[in-house]
C-alpha cells in the first residue's frame, strides 16, 4: 500500500493538465446489482477542474489490444481531488465487463479529458434563471447526478425537476442519494418511474414508462423549462418525440448523444458510421495507409473515416465525433482540417496524431497505419 500524498494543511495541488494521464483506483462501490462506481485519484498530486456533465476517455489494454471508451463523470468538480465514473455491466460489453471483473483499488489506468459539451457553460457557476428539467434513463443518470451534486455543494437555490426512469426499483442508481438531495435542496425534486415492480412487490411508486401525460402531471410547467436528457438512444428518441408533440421549444433541449458500449458489437463486426456518398465535383485526395499498403480516395467534403469505410477498409472507431480517440492514427505527410472534441491531447496533435472520424483532407495524406 503506497502512502497517501494528501496533506490538508498544504496548498492545493496543481491542476490536472493535458500532459497528465494516469489515475489510480481508490474505491469500488456497488450501486445496484449490475452497476458499480469507480473512484480514481491522480497518480501525481493534481486537482481536477471540469464542468459537471463532462466525460473522460479510458485507455485500456484488454487481451493485448488497446481499447478506448468514454464515461461521463458522475462526481462533482466541487470535490477536486478525485473523479468517479459509474458503469453498468452490459451483456457483451467489452469494457464494462472488464471494469466490473478486474478494476480494483490500487490499479492504474490511462485517461484523457475531461471533455465534452453536455455541461454547464464556461465561467462562474450561477443558478440558472430558467427552471431545469432533468430526464434520465438507466445509467444515463450520471451527468445529471454530477450537476445535482454540484448544485448541492455550491449551496445554490436551483429550480430542478428530475425524472429518472428505470426498469425496476432494484435498477434505480443512486436511489438513496436522490432522496438526500431532495431534502437538501429546497427546489430540487426527484420523481422515479419504473417499468415494473421487479422483486419489490411492495413498491408503490410510479409504474410504466415516461410519457406526456406523466410529464404533465409531475412537471406542469415543463414547457417553460430547459431540458437536459441522457439515456439509451430509444429513451432519448421517445423524449424528443414527446416534447415535439407538446410544442416544446427544442432550442432549450440538450442531450448526451453517445453510448460507446452499445457500439461495441457493431464495431467488432466492422459496421461503419453512415458513409458519405461519393461526391461529384468536390476535389479528390489520395489517402495512403503505409503499413497496410492500401490506398483510397477521399473527397474534400467527407471525413477520412467515411471514405475509408466506403472503400471497404476496416477501421476501429466508437464515437465518430472526435471524442473517444478509438480511431486515432499518426499522420506522416499531408495537411488536414480536424475538429476534435477532446479525443487527443495537445501534445499528441503536435506529435502528428489525428482522428480520421473528424478530419477532412486538404492535400494527399499518408498515414502510419
Amino acid at each position: 500500500m503506497t502512502a497517501s500524498y494528501y496533506d490538508l494543511s498544504e496548498a492545493p495541488a496543481p491542476p490536472w493538465g493535458p500532459d497528465d494521464e494516469w489515475l489510480e483506483c481508490v474505491r469500488v462501490r456497488d450501486e445496484t446489482h449490475d452497476v458499480r462506481s469507480f473512484v480514481f485519484r491522480p497518480v501525481q498530486a493534481r486537482t481536477f477542474r471540469y464542468r459537471p456533465g463532462q466525460f473522460i476517455t479510458l485507455r485500456l489494454d484488454i487481451d493485448g489490444e488497446p481499447v478506448h471508451r468514454c464515461y461521463t463523470l458522475c462526481s462533482s468538480p466541487t470535490r477536486p481531488d478525485t473523479v468517479t465514473i459509474t458503469v453498468k455491466r452490459v451483456p457483451g460489453g467489452r469494457v464494462s465487463n472488464w471494469l466490473h471483473d478486474h478494476m480494483r483499488p490500487g490499479q492504474r489506468l490511462s485517461v484523457t479529458g475531461p471533455a465534452g459539451s453536455f455541461c454547464f457553460p464556461p465561467g462562474p457557476v450561477l443558478a440558472p434563471a430558467r427552471g431545469q428539467l432533468y430526464l434520465s434513463g438507466g445509467s444515463g443518470i450520471t451527468p445529471l447526478m454530477s450537476m445535482s451534486r454540484a448544485w448541492s455543494d455550491l449551496g445554490l437555490d436551483v429550480d430542478v425537476q428530475f425524472i429518472h426512469a428505470a426498469r425496476t426499483p432494484q435498477d434505480i442508481v443512486f436511489a438513496h442519494e436522490l432522496e438526500l438531495l431532495a431534502r437538501t435542496l429546497p427546489r430540487w425534486r426527484a420523481t422515479l418511474v419504473c417499468e415494473g415492480r421487479g422483486d419489490t412487490p411492495g413498491y408503490c411508486g410510479l409504474l410504466g414508462r415516461l410519457n406526456l401525460a406523466l410529464l404533465h402531471s409531475q412537471v406542469p410547467d415543463f414547457l417553460e423549462r430547459e431540458v437536459w436528457c441522457c439515456g439509451p438512444a430509444p429513451f432519448m428518441g421517445a423524449v424528443r418525440n414527446m416534447l415535439a408533440e407538446a410544442g416544446f421549444d427544442m432550442a432549450r433541449y440538450r442531450e448526451e448523444s453517445f453510448s460507446f458500449e452499445s457500439l461495441v458489437p457493431d464495431t467488432a463486426a466492422g459496421a461503419a458510421p453512415p458513409a458519405a456518398p461519393a461526391t461529384h465535383g468536390a476535389r479528390q485526395f489520395a489517402i495512403t495507409l503505409k503499413s497496410r499498403g492500401e490506398r483510397f480516395e477521399c473527397s474534400a467534403d467527407e471525413t477520412i473515416l467515411q471514405a475509408a469505410q466506403r472503400a471497404g477498409v476496416r477501421w476501429p472507431f466508437s464515437c465518430s465525433s472526435g471524442m473517444c480517440g478509438t480511431c486515432r492514427t499518426r499522420k506522416l505527410t499531408g495537411e488536414i482540417e480536424m475538429h476534435q472534441n477532446g479525443g487527443l491531447r495537445p501534445r499528441e496533435v503536435a506529435q502528428g496524431w489525428m482522428l480520421p472520424c473528424c478530419s477532412k483532407p486538404l492535400t494527399d495524406i499518408e498515414l502510419d497505419r
